[in-house]
């Protein structure tokens, strides 16, 4: 077979043709140069980064016949010889199938013969990762000490599965992913010299499909040369990985910012009868929606300006997009995309993301007018407006109640009342605003506290859809009395009150104005000051004659009646409390 692949043609032969790895070449150019290299080298990085490559290249420099020099001649008997591997001083073995200890000590017990034809004997250890623990222990010592004609390279993808005595004893050289821009320079020059032809933007496809791997560009392109007839377009490129076209593309990005979910759906059953694959596609739109974050978010940069002025409708679509909804698009995607990897049918959760996004509408920019706000939140809106006014007027009929009042009242009740009334004044800003709690028991309603609790399930339900932090901060409260305008909810713990007054204030008062069609300002306490602001309360209204109906405004049935003049019952009442006494005839 006389065809090579355009991955072995291209090899790079000297350290400058290595794409994208200037820090590791500059670094081996200037040791071969002052002839300070070391014994041992470890090569790691992602596949078809140039690992190996860069390997090869350091044994035919040091065995360079115009050596000591930075770059391999690749003219002399040597350098041709370990090119083609004729010159067995170099020595390339693969780990992954010479694992075993017998291997390792056949390297041992050779090393110590001097090279026959080069000036130095060259280990180039792929894969070294494979090697068993007793491998990588007959390794060791030679390793520490080779003979000073020995150069060990080893190369990984994977140098967490090296033990830490083998790393210790090599020069570490770290290959990075290859930048798209490296490629693209690569790919153009291989491209010149071939006569081949080739669009930018199938070249920029490639770039991006190979993830920062040379060698799978480099076999895309030879793949794709093979499925063109004559000039490779983009289509070519998109036939070949199995992506999806820009402009079907372009289309359900547009069909999900409209909000059109048939339009979508249509879009995909189209793409997966020509049989592209759920997986690729997301991952396309999520590239997409990726360049378009870049776009809005740093235009300056040049991979930015590219990508514009390739696609003027890549272009237009950007420019109708916020960033708060790409941010949206990007977490749905990846959401979905970790779902799909253990999916049987990986097309059911495509569909669900066009689904779930096309409900959430793309915000526009500042230049073109914003869409009318949802019809609930106006409700909402007129709701809170109305219950606003009422209150204003309110206050201008009967004027603003004085600070002291509640405290004033709460001191005409018995001395055990008046001791537990005085931590909910003293708690005021803490655990709540108990005299806010208490003007307001004057205005509670029955029927508005029922109303509240029956729909208190739901406002629950509705938190959490919107936040699960809050609706884990309401778990441990209950409505306990309500008006027209206001409704208090008691709290078991000081730490979930003040954090649902603070953060989720807005969120349980929009929610209850939903459920119960009327806004309604929130008011809260702890248990320990409720009881006493409750008590007070009830006290006051006992004086004025209103028994059963103070105590059903607050939530409490009214109490059973004891037996009058019993000092057993009234000793027991003082000893243990009255939540603890049940009275029998």
């Amino acid at each position: 077979m006389s065809y090579q692949a355009l991955y072995r043609v291209w090899r790079p032969r000297q350290l400058r043709d290595v794409a994208g790895q200037e820090h590791i070449t500059r670094t081996l150019k200037n040791a071969l140069a002052q002839q300070k290299l070391s014994h041992a080298y470890l090569f790691t990085g992602p596949r078809g980064t140039g690992k190996t490559s860069a390997a090869k290249i350091v044994a035919k420099a040091v065995n360079c016949r115009e050596a000591p020099a930075s770059e391999p001649c690749n003219e002399c008997d040597i350098c041709l010889g370990i090119q083609d591997g004729s010159i067995v001083d170099v020595m390339e073995i693969d780990a992954a199938s010479n694992n075993g200890v017998d291997e390792i000590r056949d390297i041992r017990d050779k090393v110590r013969f001097a090279p026959s034809t080069a000036s130095y004997k060259v280990y180039i250890i792929d894969e070294v990762h494979m090697l068993t623990t007793g491998a990588f222990n007959a390794l060791l010592k030679t390793l520490e000490e080779p003979p000073p004609h020995v150069l060990f390279i080893l190369a990984t993808t994977e140098p967490h599965k090296i033990p830490l005595t083998i790393i210790s004893r090599c020069q570490r050289f770290d290959f990075k992913r290859i930048t798209a821009h490296a490629m693209l320079d690569r790919m153009r020059e291989i491209v010149g010299e071939m006569e081949l032809q080739v669009e930018e933007d199938a070249l920029s496809l490639i770039a991006r499909a190979s993830e920062g791997g040379m060698r799978d560009a480099l076999s895309l392109l030879d793949q794709a040369v093979s499925f063109a007839e004559e000039k490779v377009t983009t289509e070519d490129i998109l036939a070949v990985i199995g992506s999806a076209s820009r402009d079907h593309l372009y289309d359900i990005v547009e069909a999900v910012r409209d909000g059109s979910v048939g339009t979508g759906l249509e879009k995909i059953d189209i793409l997966m009868e020509e049989g592209k694959d759920p997986n690729r596609l997301l991952e396309d739109l999520l590239f997409f929606f990726r360049d378009a974050l870049m776009i809005k978010a740093a235009p300056q940069l040049e991979e930015s300006q590219d990508r514009v002025r390739a696609d003027d409708r890549f272009q237009t679509i950007t420019e109708q997009l916020e960033q708060v909804w790409i941010f949206a698009m990007i977490e749905r995607l990846n959401h979905f995309q970790q779902e799909m990897k253990w999916a049987s049918h990986p097309q059911v959760f495509l569909e669900m993301f066009i689904v779930q996004a096309s409900q959430q509408p793309a915000g526009l920019p500042a230049s073109e007018p914003a869409q009318a706000p949802a019809s609930s939140t106006v409700e909402a809106l007129e709701q809170k407006i109305t219950a606003l006014e009422r209150s204003l007027k309110r206050m201008q009929q009967e004027g603003v109640p004085a600070a002291g009042g509640a405290s004033a009242q709460t001191s005409e009740a018995p001395a055990r009342q008046r001791k537990r009334s005085k931590p909910a004044a003293a708690s005021a800003g803490k655990g709540g605003d108990s005299r806010h709690v208490a003007a307001m028991l004057n205005e509670a309603e029955k029927a508005e506290l029922q109303q509240l609790q029956s729909s208190w399930g739901g406002v629950l339900e509705q938190v959490k859809q919107q936040s699960v932090p809050a609706s884990a901060w309401l778990n441990d409260c209950q409505p306990k009395a309500a008006s027209a305008d206001k409704f208090v909810l008691v709290f078991k713990n000081e730490l979930h009150r003040g954090m649902v007054e603070e953060k989720f204030r807005d969120m349980v008062e929009s929610t209850v104005g939903q459920q119960l069609g009327n806004m309604k300002t929130l008011l809260t306490l702890v248990e320990e000051d409720w009881e006493a602001v409750k008590q007070a309360f009830v006290d006051r209204q006992r004086k004025g004659g209103v028994e059963n109906a103070s105590e059903e405004a607050v939530g409490e049935a009214p109490p059973a009646e004891e037996e009058p003049g019993n000092p057993l019952v009234d000793e027991a009442v003082r000893m243990v409390g009255e939540d603890l006494i049940e009275v029998k005839d």
